[in-house]
Order: C-alpha cells, then sequence, then structure tokens
C-alpha cells in the first residue's frame, strides 16, 4: 500500500509530452509524474521502416505476381486477367499488360516480413505507418485493391475469351486458304527436270596376261621390294691354349 501511494502522489503532476526518439524519455525523474496520451487525439511517432499495415497502390501494379510467390503464408490472393492490348503505364513507364479482377491481403496471415514490397519492380507495394487496424470480425482484416467491379472483370475475360476465338479462326481460315491454294497450283505444276546425275566413264578390260599372272607376281607388282634385313652381330672368341707342362719342356 505505501508503493502504490507513493505512486499515486507522484502522479498529481503530469509530465510534458515527450518522444520515444527523446534519450531521456525512459529516464524521467519519479518526481514528475506520469501521464497517459489521449489517443487517438495523440499518438507515438513511429519509425519511418516500421512493418505496419500493407497498402498496393494499383495504379503502379502491373500485376506480376511476384508478391504471391514469394509470401511465405499466403496472404496475398491475386485474380489476372489477360487484356487484348495494352492497358496502360506506371508512374515509372513499365507497360500494364493485366487486369486485376482481385488483389486481396489478409493482414490476419501477414507476418510483416516485407519481402513482397522488397520483389515488387514497380514498388507498388508498401508498409504504411498505420498500426491499430483491430476490427471486432477477423474478415475485416482483408483489404482488396482491386480496382475493377465483379461486372468489369466479367466484361474483361469475356472480351479476352473473343479475342482468342477470333484469332483461333483466323489461323483456321488461313491454313485453309494455303491448303487451296496447294491443291490449285498442284494441277498446273511444270514438269520438273530430273537430278544431275554425273557418269563414271566404264572400267577398261584386263589383258589375258594380266590374268595368267599368279599371285605371288601381283604382290611383287603391288608392293614394293623391302631390303633384305643384316643379320645379329655374333661375336668370335679365340680357342683357349692348354698352359705347358715340364714333360712338355724336356
Amino acid at each position: 500500500m505505501a508503493l502504490t501511494w507513493k505512486h499515486a502522489w507522484s502522479a498529481r503532476k503530469s509530465r510534458k509530452i515527450q518522444q520515444v526518439q527523446d534519450p531521456e524519455y525512459f529516464s524521467a525523474s519519479e518526481n514528475t509524474g506520469i501521464f497517459t496520451l489521449e489517443y487517438p487525439h495523440q499518438k507515438i511517432p513511429v519509425p519511418v521502416n516500421g512493418r505496419y499495415q500493407l497498402h498496393n497502390e494499383m495504379d503502379d501494379c502491373i500485376v506480376c505476381d511476384k508478391c504471391v510467390k514469394v509470401c511465405p503464408v499466403d496472404c496475398i490472393e491475386i485474380d489476372p486477367i489477360k487484356a487484348t492490348g495494352l492497358v496502360g503505364t506506371t508512374s515509372d513507364g513499365s507497360p500494364i499488360r493485366l487486369y486485376a479482377a482481385k488483389f486481396d491481403i489478409d493482414m490476419s496471415k501477414c507476418c510483416f516480413c516485407g519481402l513482397c514490397t522488397t520483389v515488387c519492380p514497380t514498388e507498388c507495394l508498401t508498409m504504411t505507418s498505420e498500426y491499430d487496424f483491430s476490427v471486432f470480425d477477423v474478415k475485416e482484416h482483408t483489404f482488396g485493391f482491386a480496382n475493377l467491379t465483379q461486372e468489369q472483370a466479367d466484361e474483361k475475360r469475356q472480351l479476352y475469351e473473343q479475342f482468342v476465338a477470333e484469332k483461333e479462326a483466323m489461323k483456321a481460315s488461313a491454313s485453309v486458304s494455303a491448303e487451296v491454294l496447294e491443291n490449285i497450283e498442284g494441277e498446273e505444276k511444270p514438269v520438273v527436270k530430273p537430278a544431275f546425275k554425273p557418269s563414271f566413264k566404264p572400267k577398261m578390260p584386263t589383258t589375258k596376261i594380266e590374268e595368267s599372272l599368279p599371285s605371288e607376281i601381283d604382290n611383287q607388282l603391288t608392293e614394293p621390294e623391302k631390303p633384305a634385313a643384316k643379320p645379329a652381330f655374333k661375336p668370335s672368341f679365340k680357342p683357349k691354349i692348354p698352359p705347358k707342362t715340364q714333360d712338355d719342356h724336356e
């Protein structure tokens, strides 16, 4: 109770408003008292590089689907629609060739890793300084950024399907006309000359003398004469003379 009365007595005086970045924010004297911010009229400023609520600027979005692929918790969902031509350009000049029938971000699943903002090529996906988005129903945490209504999305999808069907029909008609043209040209084709084939001279018949030559003579005529190999050198030794005895001297 003594400690409680001590803090209650010190709280009679409210200290001046300080920012979190102030180095003396947590080292204020107890005699100055305590205070509570009048939220939401007074808010503590958040850091510039803080990771809070996601926001997508759809005018700069090219619907590249990179944020969906890199998200580790699958909190981003996109339904792209192909266009028949160029839809527009972003603020940095990048061409937009897709419509986004659906671009939803479920902040109840978001882990605030910031990977989606890193891979975004046009930097249209950013994290704002809004940190107070608490709701009673979790479904309200899904934020939609698509700039097309359901009717407009269906119309764009039907236009693209019609464009693809017309393109396939044009290809089919072009192939049929090409086949008909080939058939017409095939009836009036000129006679094609045969390809040139070189003629070889006939082989001269062999004479009777050549036919009567034995195979050895043929080999001698065809193969060059090889020099005779010299015999290997063998050293000669002198005969050994027996030593003379005494009887021989007498």
